[in-house]
């Protein structure tokens, strides 16, 4: 993977090959940062990233009301949290700085609502462009 790049998906597949191709490349620690607007395919690519780090991808669902949701069997755990519900304020009760010790990779959608940048992370952007066009900017 470049610096930073930009990919245009057509399909949940499409978004979720990105996310598995990305997980390749990711290593104890690594953290995701996914921002996109509701219903933009931040689960897809998380269902992606899951495939990629060797984990049934069907486990995966979006954890908006149990926050956090952790992924085992793959080569790393992976861990994948939803903040989209909390306040910044509420998020250090989660207890991120410890899941991201944990040695496995950690997706957070909503990254907005973190009260402090967690250093090194891969920011990914999604953006609607028509009912089934994305574009994925990875940094």
């Amino acid at each position: 993977m470049t610096e930073s790049e930009t990919q245009t998906t057509r399909s949940e597949a499409e978004t979720g090959a990105v996310g598995r191709d990305v997980a390749k490349t990711l290593g104890s620690g690594s953290v995701v940062l996914l921002s996109g607007d509701l219903g933009v395919g931040k689960t897809a690519f998380v269902r992606g990233m899951a495939e990629g780090l060797g984990i049934d991808p069907a486990d995966v669902s979006s954890p908006t009301f149990t926050l956090v949701q952790e992924y085992r069997g793959g080569r790393l755990p992976l861990y994948h949290v939803d903040l989209y519900r909390l306040k910044s304020i509420e998020v250090p009760d989660l207890g991120l700085d410890e899941i991201t010790l944990a040695g496995g990779v950690t997706a957070i959608e909503w990254p907005d609502r973190l009260p402090r940048p967690f250093a090194g992370a891969i920011t990914v952007r999604i953006e609607h462009v028509d009912a089934s066009t994305r574009t994925i900017s990875i940094e």
